[in-house]
Parts: C-alpha cells; sequence; structure tokens
C-alpha cells in the first residue's frame, strides 16, 4: 500500500457547488436564486409571513396552560420489577428502593419518585418496596403475596 493509493470511499464527498460560473454549469447568473424579488436577496427570514395577512398563528386561539408545579414519576409496572429480581439484578429480601432500582438498571432517573403500577406479575413473596405513590391494583398484587408497599404518609392520605 504507498500513500497515493489511498483514497476515501465513493460518494462520501462531495465537490461544493459553485455559483455564478456561467449558464452552462447550470448555476450562473442567478445562481439558483430566481429573478428579483425578496427570496432573490440575502438574509431573508420569512417563515410565517404570509404577505401581509394575519398569521395563522395569531389567527388561531390559545387554550390551556402548563403546570409548571406538576410532578414527573418515574411508572414502574410490578412484570419489570418481577424480571429485575428473576436476572439477579434486585434482591428481593432487601427493601426496594429508588437506590436500588437506579443501581439495578431499572430506571435511569429518579425524577420526582417513583410510582408502581400494576401492570404484570409479582411472583416473588414478600417484597417490601419504597415507592412515592402506588396503583390499587399494584398494592393489591403485592399484599397478596404477602409483601407489602411503603408510601409516604401525605400520599397514603390522598390514595
Amino acid at each position: 500500500m504507498k500513500l497515493n493509493a489511498i483514497s476515501d470511499n465513493p460518494g462520501s464527498t462531495r465537490d461544493r457547488k459553485r455559483v455564478g460560473r456561467g449558464i452552462g454549469s447550470g448555476t450562473g447568473k442567478t445562481s439558483g436564486s430566481g429573478h428579483k424579488g425578496q427570496k432573490a436577496r440575502s438574509g431573508v427570514s420569512i417563515k410565517g409571513f404570509e404577505g401581509g395577512q394575519m398569521p395563522i398563528h395569531r389567527r388561531l386561539p390559545k387554550r390551556g396552560f402548563t403546570n409548571i408545579f406538576r410532578k414527573n414519576y418515574v411508572e414502574v409496572n410490578l412484570g419489570r420489577l418481577q424480571s429485575a429480581i428473576d436476572a439477579g439484578k434486585l434482591d428481593a429480601k432487601k427493601p426496594v428502593d429508588v437506590a436500588a432500582l437506579i443501581a439495578a438498571g431499572v430506571i435511569s432517573k429518579a425524577r420526582d419518585g417513583v410510582r408502581i403500577l400494576g401492570k404484570g406479575e409479582l411472583t416473588t413473596k414478600k417484597v417490601e418496596i419504597h415507592a412515592v405513590g402506588a396503583s390499587k391494583s399494584a398494592i393489591a398484587a403485592v399484599e397478596a403475596g404477602g409483601g407489602k408497599i411503603v408510601l409516604p404518609a401525605a400520599a397514603a392520605d390522598n390514595a
């Protein structure tokens, strides 16, 4: 192999467009900008401009609002917990909390807390789960197996 024999993969590079180099080039004279007018000039930014007509984003009514205090919970299903226990990533004998779920790779971020949902089967008996919230079906499924879900006092009152 010689240095002068080394070349890039075919199609990996492209020649730049040389504009204004005669009519035979295809991009001569007006350099691909057409004839006159606002769009033929440089520095034109007219997205959403409708020729003086009231733009559609101003004609349509505004509705709703964004609640800046909304809680963003991470949802974990019972089936996902069971698969982590079966894989040996979670220890069912120890309490399952946010730190254990992150260490096991079940969730990546804690956000505003973990909420347990009842989708899937929890075949492991006696699992103690610490979470911010849980659905009624999840609580029933865990307690049916002899385990328990520990919720904060405020969340237990609202549930």
